[in-house]
């Protein structure tokens, strides 16, 4: 029931398009409903159980690259670590799976946004829909200290992936 509820919250406060599929039986979509069992979940409040999933401390590293690992990995889908160095950074998604235009994103799809002053630094997380004003609802670990939905701008976006077919067994 939670899932179901965290949708419709979302979409009556961002004014999600009605138009957006999801949860149907494609992968990505598999994604967005793995990730969302995990909205809410606080680093401090749930630090054992996101401890547990993403195998790092919440409270005292930068984990939003590691919950999108994490869930890759629930779903049988190769992370971040295949292509880079360290997984622990939303940058090393840059260099993962497929890119993908702006104008072909799907639920699902990583999106990589800058953060900070340094080049190494940014957020990770998936896209789920669009606003009404067609901005992006991205549902991300670690933003604001929990696992939750936040509205960016597209053009903020330094990339946009997509796991490749052999990524996934």
């Amino acid at each position: 029931m939670k899932p179901i509820l965290s949708i419709i919250l979302i979409c009556l406060l961002t004014g999600c398009s009605a138009n957006i599929k999801l949860f149907s039986d494609t992968p990505d979509q598999h994604i967005i409903s793995r990730a969302n069992a995990y909205v809410g979940m606080s680093e401090r409040k749930n630090r054992k159980e996101l401890r547990s999933l993403i195998n790092v401390d919440p409270v005292s590293t930068e984990w939003c690259a590691a919950f999108v690992n994490s869930i890759l990995e629930l779903e049988n889908i190769e992370g971040s670590g295949t292509v880079h160095h360290n997984p622990l950074l939303a940058r090393s998604f840059l260099s993962w799976g497929q890119t993908i235009p702006r104008n072909a994103i799907q639920p699902g799809d990583i999106v990589v946004f800058p953060r900070g002053s340094t080049g190494w630094q940014g957020h990770v997380g998936f896209y789920y829909g669009l606003t009404k004003e067609g901005n992006w609802v991205i549902l991300s670990g670690n933003y604001n200290d929990k696992v939750s939905y936040a509205v960016f701008r597209p053009t903020y976006a330094i990339g946009i992936r997509r796991a490749n077919k052999k990524s996934n067994p």
